[in-house]
């Protein structure tokens, strides 16, 4: 006899209370549940994501959001994505402004570290998942090989050493800052 797994709405992801310990984010309704990030991890995802709100800031463009962060990316199945680093553009934030629960919608920027835990299989699933939902680009942050690659929704694909500077084109226009900034 088949089973059907009940599957989690994003509504029933936001209700969960806090076990102090796990993130979890919502993949066509079935929780997927994420150990806390390294130390490595957190300092590059915190020096993307000062370096992007700092910009932003200073320039009035929206808003930028951590890690805790998840954005409704599809509904029914539900998916909630939750980036390391996201921005979303002034014009794209909902009228009645940054909600409380989850953002419905994509960012208009997620910037991913990749942890030593995670499979490359499963960055390039999200990655996908958010260029498809509406993310214009997406930062993927490698710190094993040092390299940052801007996969865009068009389908360029760019890969930078840490001798590179890091531009967020069309999204950010303007933005700039060395590769190995973000690794130190």
């Amino acid at each position: 006899m088949a089973t059907t797994a009940t599957l989690m709405t994003a509504a029933e992801l936001l209700a969960m209370p806090d076990d102090g310990y796990n993130r979890y984010e919502l993949v066509k309704g079935e929780l997927i549940s994420m150990a806390p990030a390294g130390g490595e991890h957190g300092t590059i995802g915190m020096n993307a994501g000062t370096y992007i709100n700092v910009f932003v800031r200073q320039n009035d463009l929206g808003a930028v959001f951590n890690a805790d962060t998840g954005f409704i990316i599809s509904t029914d199945p539900d998916t909630v994505r939750a980036p390391d680093v996201s921005f979303l553009r002034k014009e794209n934030i909902p009228p009645d402004g940054i909600p409380k629960g989850f953002i419905p919608g994509a960012p208009d920027l997620a910037v991913e570290v990749i942890s030593p835990s995670d499979s490359y299989t499963e960055v390039a699933e999200k990655v996908v998942q958010l260029l498809e939902a509406g993310t214009l680009l997406v930062v993927l942050i490698d710190p094993r090989t040092r390299t940052i690659t801007l996969r865009h929704r068009s389908g360029e694909t760019t890969t930078l050493t840490e001798a590179d500077t890091l531009t967020l084109g069309d999204v950010l226009p303007g933005f700039e800052c060395a590769v190995r900034e973000l690794f130190v």
